[in-house]
């Protein structure tokens, strides 16, 4: 049983096969064998490249087997059309468009197994990666938000340096009338004078202005420090947003790149395996010396061409032999005096009748 499917995967005529010796029949149940297990490797591969695009493992199972029946389909067609010549470098033209597709068929089939094969270094690749566009995002959004939040820290500091300015200038009043009240300045006499009384009013004009300054500025310092923590929340929020699609970062095409950042060696190894797996029906074919089944398939060929050759040549000759036939028998025909005055006849009748039309016609216009 297991014989006769891999027999009818390696696409032989099965008519044929049976009637070969059982070394002829072990050989093809090798190649269909081959072509059998690639199909099953291109169906898990497939498998495990959808899932990481679907994330399901069912849908992904089920385009999986699709893929592989799809690869087993080609693989059983380029086995079955490579063709034994006399001649090693017409089979070689002959097989090089197949070789091609199996060279394609190996990248694509290894490449998800690649990325199953060394998932913990592609891992660690993407993780690196996300670590640094993360670093790139924050950077970026801060970008967005540090101007506004720079521009307002500016002016809250030129309200501190109003107040602090203030300050200053208060404090140089309070230390005027101080010395004005202790003689060490102004007019230099102990006591509370007139002067003193004024540079004490002055100073008690500029406490009350700085008292207000501080009120007003503060109440604007303590809006402008609302609206940075607003700033800076909706750039938490924003960063927030924005880093789950770096987390999902790890699709398809971000591990195939991630691989490629590995060492080529080892993915080149696994390339090599699948390619060897997926020419090695062809090339068993090949190098192999004509067979038994080779001789009786070239038999049925031939005998199948002859024939309609001979078939083709007999039309032919059959239209030949009809036009030369009818050609004697109208040549005879046409020199009989009864189809002479025949058609004299009825050319009379014919040219009569465009006469009355004619004048018919003639007639009513006038």
């Amino acid at each position: 049983m297991l014989k006769k499917f891999f027999i009818t995967c390696s696409g032989v005529d099965k008519n044929l096969i049976n009637n070969c010796s059982d070394g002829e029949q072990n050989k093809y149940v090798g190649i269909g064998a081959t072509v059998f297990f690639t199909a099953v490797m291109a169906t898990i591969a497939g498998s495990y490249a959808l899932f990481t695009v679907f994330d399901n493992i069912y849908t992904s199972i089920f385009f999986g087997i699709i893929w592989g029946l799809l690869i087993f389909n080609l693989d059983r067609f380029i086995v079955a059309t490579i063709k034994k010549r006399d001649s090693k470098w017409k089979e070689f033209l002959q097989a090089s468009p197949r070789i091609l597709l199996a060279v394609i068929i190996a990248i694509v089939i290894s490449k998800p197994l690649e990325l199953k094969l060394f998932e913990k270094e592609i891992n660690q690749v993407l993780l690196t990666e996300k670590n640094q566009m993360t670093l790139d995002n924050k950077t970026q959004i801060a970008a967005q938000f540090t101007p506004e939040i720079a521009k307002i820290n500016s002016e809250i500091n030129l309200l501190k340096t109003e107040i602090t300015q203030k300050e200053i200038a208060t404090n140089t009043l309070y230390e005027t009338y101080i010395a004005e009240a202790e003689g060490r300045k102004g007019t230099k006499l102990l006591g509370k004078g007139p002067v003193y009384k004024e540079k004490r009013a002055k100073h008690d004009a500029a406490l009350t202005e700085l008292n207000q300054l501080k009120k007003e500025n503060s109440e604007k310092i303590k809006e402008k420090e609302l609206a940075i923590i607003e700033l800076q929340k909706n750039q938490k929020i924003y960063e927030s947003k924005t880093q789950p699609i770096i987390t999902n970062f790890d699709g398809l095409m971000a591990r195939i790149n991630a691989l490629s950042k590995l060492p080529w060696l080892p993915s080149f190894f696994i390339f090599l395996l699948f390619l060897a797996i997926e020419t090695s029906p062809i090339f068993a074919k090949l190098i192999s010396p004509k067979s038994e089944y080779d001789f009786k398939l070239e038999d049925n060929e031939t005998a199948i061409k002859t024939w309609v050759k001979q078939q083709v040549n007999q039309r032919e000759e059959m239209l030949k032999a009809d036009i030369s036939i009818n050609k004697k028998v109208y040549e005879d025909i046409s020199t009989e005096e009864e189809i002479y005055a025949y058609k004299q006849k009825m050319a009379r009748n014919l040219m009569k009748l465009q006469a009355d039309s004619f004048y018919n016609k003639q007639q009513k216009m006038l």
